[in-house]
């Protein structure tokens, strides 16, 4: 089993590396015990500006799928899981309704999930800004309160920055100025003018619940099938990397490593919003001598993360 854990570190937004301080007050007993003995790992290296976080890419990787930064097909993937049926040899980007926070110098996007969404409001809304899509070609689907698809041959070109990239941050950081772009930056434009006094929007505003004003695009591709299995994702690092909620992330870190002693994995990918690291436990020395010497060393976990 692959075991991939994403916001394994955390980063600011293009900043220094945060909760160095926390960093080294933690202790990841069972995981230092796990990695002491195995070889090196593997790096994937990279920065903090990819369209594509590490953990996308470790995925990607690990099923076999040919792409590039901003164009690996998670979209046409989880649309399969959905049973979003499209055309043949449909194309697919994932459409996610959100909440832009507008601000006095930069427009960031707050985490989908706090739109509480059902799926009577998420299809009122999908069926309000349809024809939007449909107008300039593009076929719209609805998948889940949170997903919906768009499809359009384009999309196996046009590259797109991933949700985690994205919440909490500056969004025209993540919206590239090429030519392909300029049609989605205008659609996400009328998108808003839609639903800045639609009714959907005063009823949730009466009711407390932030609006829905715009749309992210992320997950596009060319299509193409999985040649293994999935990795197993563990996300439980996330919200609170996400949140910059440092005490919450520690907390959930030390409650996967103390899980860590029970699960089977094979390879292991620790992934920060850079870079991350593969162990192979299948790769480990045939050596008896140095593989049984190599455990009594310690592994010093803090300092692998702070490279992430």
């Amino acid at each position: 089993m692959h075991l991939v854990i994403p916001f394994a570190a955390l980063l600011s937004d293009a900043g220094p590396l945060q909760g160095a301080s926390v960093l080294r007050s933690l202790a990841w007993p069972v995981l230092s015990r796990q990695l002491a003995g195995l070889p090196q790992p593997q790096r994937d290296a990279g920065d903090e500006w990819s369209l594509t976080p590490p953990h996308e890419r470790a995925l990607a990787a690990a099923l076999g799928w040919q792409g590039s930064d901003g164009l690996w097909p998670f979209a046409a993937a989880q649309a399969l899981a959905d049973g979003v049926s499209g055309a043949k040899d449909a194309q697919f980007g994932l459409v996610t309704p959100v909440h832009w926070h507008l601000g006095t110098e930069q427009i960031s996007m707050g985490d989908p999930e706090a739109l509480l969404l059902d799926q009577t409001a998420s299809r009122e809304t999908l069926a309000a800004v349809r024809e939007l899509f449909t107008s300039e070609g593009f076929a719209l689907h609805y998948g889940a309160p949170w997903r919906w698809y768009l499809e359009h041959p384009s999309l196996a070109r046009l590259p797109s920055a991933s949700l985690d990239r994205v919440i909490g941050r500056n969004v025209d950081r993540w919206l590239e100025s090429a030519r392909e772009m300029r049609l989605l930056r205008r659609l996400q434009n009328e998108v808003q003018m839609l639903l800045y006094e639609h009714p959907i929007n005063r009823r949730r505003e009466a009711q407390g619940l932030l609006a829905i004003n715009s749309f992210w695009l992320s997950g596009t591709g060319a299509t193409q099938p999985a040649s293994a299995a999935m990795p197993r994702l563990d996300t439980r690092l996330r919200h609170a990397a996400l949140a910059n909620d440092e005490a919450a992330w520690a907390k959930a870190w030390a409650v996967i490593d103390g899980e860590l002693s029970e699960i089977a994995w094979q390879r292991l990918t620790l992934c920060g919003e850079r870079s991350s690291l593969t162990w192979d436990r299948g790769a480990a020395s045939s050596s008896w001598w140095k593989s049984t010497t190599a455990r009594w060393r310690s592994v010093d976990v803090a300092s692998l993360l702070a490279t992430l």
